[in-house]
């Protein structure tokens, strides 16, 4: 036995290493894995800077000022539209109401047709108690029967002319579904371009949104700079343009003078009647037009100024808040014209003039879609409803891209 005992080995104790190998091993693999990841994982998207989100801002504002006037456009249509559709019906309405009283007259006429029966003529004459009392009533039945083919006549027309404003109708109700279609989608679109903005200037910090404002003041000081050129070059071209004309008058009446000498004692009544008198006509005629302009201008301007401070609001056209077309609609309103909804249709109203030659009340319009537009004030500055978040202001022509501009009367 004690052979048999010395063939046995010691049992090797390991448990105590297991734990330490199992947590290596699992920590390694958790490195690995996490460096796995880190390698694979797309780099962040770096944030663009500021200036570039300012110009995305300004984008997206002008492309809603864009979608605004569709839907101002389709709005407009819209309500005309609807106008002539509720004119259609009630006309369809009118029409059936006589295609009614034809029919109950047809009616009438064909239930008395049925009473009286259908004898021939000749065997009522020979059947008749009185002959002459038969040719009294063959006369009456002519007439009678003339009264038939005419309200046969009337019911055959008022039926055709009831089709033609039916169809009509069904016409213009297509127009309005579709009219209304675009009003939708117009709208949408505003809105999907407003809150791109808005959610880009909320991912701003406050350093970058203090940034941002400097920014806009800048460029809005480079535009009153502009704007400030543009009225030195007019107050100077207004100078030389009176400068010019004084002496033009100077040289009429001088010329008048000596033509005068020549006639002797003649000249009281040639001077009188002759070239100066003429000319100073022609100045009136012309100063009244002016005059007549700056006149419907002044009301423009005034009832503009009264509305700066009040927000801007697409689709708007007063009295508590407006957008840019709707401001110059309602401006012009009160000097007695009226302009069309949108800034695609005012621009084609009146006179198409120069930036150099701009008087007040003109109105301005920007970029290459024409999707705003401001009025002129003078001395480069302007009054327009700016963009959503912003109030009715004073403005450098300047600050946007400028498209063209018109005299509206």
């Amino acid at each position: 036995m004690p052979v048999l005992a010395s063939h046995r080995k010691p049992r090797t104790k390991v448990r105590t290493t297991t734990p330490a190998v199992g947590f290596t091993t699992a920590a390694l693999a958790s490195v690995t894995l996490l460096s796995t990841q880190s390698a694979t994982a797309a780099p962040a998207e770096p944030k663009p800077a500021i200036e570039d989100v300012q110009k995305k801002v300004d984008e997206l504002y002008r492309q809603a000022g864009s979608a605004t006037q569709q839907y101002n456009r389709a709005k407009a249509a819209s309500t005309a539209q609807r106008t002539k559709v509720d004119t259609l019906l009630s006309d369809v309405a009118k029409r059936t109401e006589k295609i009614n009283e034809a029919r109950r007259e047809l009616g009438a006429f064909a239930a008395e047709q049925y009473r009286t029966g259908g004898i021939a003529p000749t065997a009522t004459f020979f059947l008749a108690d009185d002959p002459q009392a038969y040719f009294d009533q063959s006369r009456l039945m002519s007439r009678s029967t003339e009264r038939q083919q005419k309200a046969v006549d009337d019911f055959r027309t008022q039926q055709a002319a009831a089709s033609k404003k039916r169809a009509e109708a069904v016409q213009s109700l297509e127009s309005l579904t579709e009219t209304q279609t675009t009003l939708r989608s117009s709208k949408q679109k505003v809105q999907n371009k407003l809150t791109e903005a808005r959610s880009l200037l909320a991912k701003l910090t406050a350093e970058e949104k203090a940034r941002l404002a400097e920014l806009e003041r800048k460029k809005e000081a480079e535009a009153r700079e502009k704007a400030k050129r543009l009225a030195a070059r007019q107050a100077a071209e207004a100078k030389e343009r009176e400068e010019r004309e004084a002496a033009e008058k100077k040289a009429r009446e001088e010329a008048a003078k000596e033509s005068g000498g020549d006639s002797g004692s003649g000249s009281g009544s040639g001077t009188g009647t002759g070239t100066s008198p003429g000319s100073g006509t022609g100045t009136g005629t012309g100063t009244g037009t002016d005059g007549s302009y700056a006149a419907k201008a002044e009301k423009v301007l005034a009832f503009a100024r009264a509305q700066i401070g009040k927000p801007y609001v697409w689709g708007a056209s007063g009295p508590a808040s407006y957008d840019c077309s709707g401001l110059t609609q309602a401006a012009w309103r009160e000097a007695g014209v009226t302009l069309p909804r949108t800034t695609w249709d005012q621009v084609k109203v009146g006179t198409r003039v120069a930036t150099s030659d701009l008087q007040p009340g003109d109105l301005v319009f920007f970029y290459d879609d024409i999707s705003h537009v401001g009025i002129y004030k003078g001395d480069g500055m302007m009054i327009h409803a700016p963009k959503p978040g912003a109030n009715v202001r004073e403005e450098s022509i300047y600050y946007m891209p400028i498209y063209g501009s018109v005299r509206p009367a």
